[in-house]
């Protein structure tokens, strides 16, 4: 009997079998300000065969089993076309987001050591540039005009055979590198094997209800592939994918109405941006099922704006994952809203839902160091704030080439080959077996009386009227909370007493007696929700001195 195939890429040669001619991926493009839309489609059969097109190609310039390839081009027919050609032929896609900054990207590509670089004509200009892999990458595809740089154009190596290709693989073969995105420390590339990739699509699948024939609204590049995988198809909005919150909602909302989506992905950001503008232009999106959102820690309010534009029976349900752990635990905005919202308003933390199938979640007592074995005696009682570990199919087992953040994430079950990953969070377990998020474990504030976590912190803060948002930050060993007004917010002696008044009324924000104003947080350029609490710091340390 032959043996099976993992390869994440097999799911798309069975879905062109059963549904040829159903739709695999759209891309919008949008002109004058989207009164005029242009879509560009492939169904299943054709992005089957124009990936099978590309694969011949690929290893006829040596790009094969174990290439290590830099992919850089936006999301378009091309990106689903070159990603599924590059799992076909066993090679290893290396994934890095833009927003990261440029000396991070040149770190992360010295480190990945990619032999080959696909990209767009602009990130071939970025990679001669700032000598990106310049020691290692041999092989190189340009998509769209071609300079200097040498190598071939997307066009020329689609070859015109598109017989199958599909390179067997086992299920821990390594599948890709996806780099984090560095907001709390440098970006690491997280190995993920096939079958991470197989158990994200079953997961999917399972836990969300997802069936072929649905549509996406797709605003995550990677995770829009796993559309086809699903047998449902990706609608790609015409936006900057690296920077979300820039995105015209208009376009997102024509696209949906346009194609009838059923399924919606993104980030809090986008859902707070088209959800004013479905609020500010009644829009109804009727043929939306459900709508997840993934990236950031969710806002109530403002997935009960967009939930406004939904039919009564939808949710939209914030889902807890990061890049080494996808995803991890869900809740649906009517449960965030109606049963949890005060508690998280008083500081119980943020609710982040149960566990989904499949996903085992305990606290552990925190620790900054490695922790080599697993012992119930480091797990903490039911309501106690400790680090978040999981463990489940979905949960990568290490970072490339980085053995000691390996180490420091990863804790070994005795006498198996199972292990828990420590998310870098804190939270803790209710009774009900519910997740509460409490913020980042290197955001904490240690002092010699207490320690401060950021999101119950925050919270109870951020209710006073006039402020955006707060951020508690560390400063030489003292606790400062760090203000951002909304526009029409003051920032005076009254509101400083406001602040003061609630930080005596809860016993886990006493001592907290430092407040400064700030103009606008550094906020990262993705989900702009990841506050960069360590530039804030440094800013606070200033001001106070």
């Amino acid at each position: 009997m032959a043996e099976f195939n993992h390869n994440i890429a097999a799911h798309l040669p069975k879905m062109a079998r059963k549904q040829p001619d159903a739709l695999a991926v759209v891309v919008q493009h949008a002109e004058g300000g989207g009164a005029i839309y242009r879509y560009e489609e492939l169904t299943v059969l054709e992005l089957e065969e124009e990936s099978n097109r590309l694969a011949h190609g690929l290893l006829d310039m040596g790009v094969g089993s174990g290439t290590r390839a830099v992919l850089m081009v936006k999301p378009s027919l091309e990106f689903f076309a070159l990603t599924f050609a590059l799992f076909k032929v066993g090679a290893i896609p290396v994934m890095v987001d833009p927003g990261m900054g440029i000396k991070n990207l040149k770190t992360c590509l010295a480190e990945a050591a990619p032999e080959a670089f696909i990209g767009i004509t602009k990130a071939h200009i970025a990679r001669v540039l700032f000598g990106w892999g310049k020691d290692s990458i041999s092989k190189k595809v340009t998509v769209g005009p071609k300079l200097f740089w040498g190598g071939e154009r997307y066009a020329k190596i689609r070859s015109t055979d598109k017989s199958p290709v599909m390179e067997q693989v086992s299920a821990e073969t390594m599948a890709a590198i996806l780099f984090t995105s560095g907001s709390t420390g440098i970006p690491k590339g997280v190995v993920y094997s096939h079958a991470i990739f197989n158990g994200q699509v079953d997961s999917l699948r399972d836990n969300y209800g997802i069936i072929p024939g649905e549509l996406d609204l797709g605003t995550f590049p990677l995770f829009a592939l796993f559309g086809p995988a699903l047998g449902m198809a990706s609608v790609i909005p015409d936006m900057d994918a690296s920077k979300p919150i820039t995105c015209n909602p208009k376009y997102l909302v024509d696209a949906m109405q346009a194609y009838k989506t059923t399924n919606m992905f993104a980030s809090p950001a986008l859902i707070e941006k088209v959800g004013r503008y479905g609020e500010s232009e009644n829009v109804q999106l009727p043929s939306l099922k459900r709508v997840i959102s993934a990236g950031a820690p969710a806002v109530p309010d403002s997935l009960a704006r967009f939930a406004q534009m939904l039919g009564n029976d939808v949710s939209v349900m914030p889902s807890y994952g990061a890049t080494e752990a996808l995803p991890i635990a869900s809740i649906t905005h009517q449960a965030l809203i109606q049963d949890t919202k005060t508690l998280t308003e008083e500081g119980k933390g943020l609710c982040i839902g149960q566990a989904l199938g499949g996903i085992d979640v305990k606290i552990i007592k925190i620790d900054d160091g490695p922790i080599d074995e697993w012992s119930s005696a480091i797990e903490v009682p039911t309501g106690t704030i400790g680090e978040i570990c999981v463990s489940g199919n979905i949960v990568t087992r290490e970072y490339y080439k980085r053995a000691e953040s390996t180490a420091l994430a990863k804790i070994q079950l005795p006498d198996s080959e199972d292990f828990f990953h420590r998310m870098g969070d804190v939270g803790y377990l209710d009774e009900q077996g519910r997740i509460w998020f409490c913020g980042r474990k290197a955001h904490r504030v240690v002092t010699v009386d207490k320690t401060y976590f950021t999101i119950p912190c925050e919270r109870v803060f951020n209710t006073l009227d006039g402020v955006k948002r707060t951020a508690l930050v560390d400063v030489n060993g003292k606790t400062v909370m760090c203000v951002e007004m909304d526009e029409d917010g003051q920032f005076n002696s009254s509101l400083v007493n406001a602040l003061t008044k609630i930080a005596e009324s809860f016993e886990h924000t006493r001592g907290i007696n430092a407040f400064l104003h700030h103009p606008g947080f550094p906020m990262d350029v993705r989900h702009n929700a990841k506050i960069y609490r360590e530039q804030l710091s440094v800013w606070a340390a200033g001001k106070l001195s």
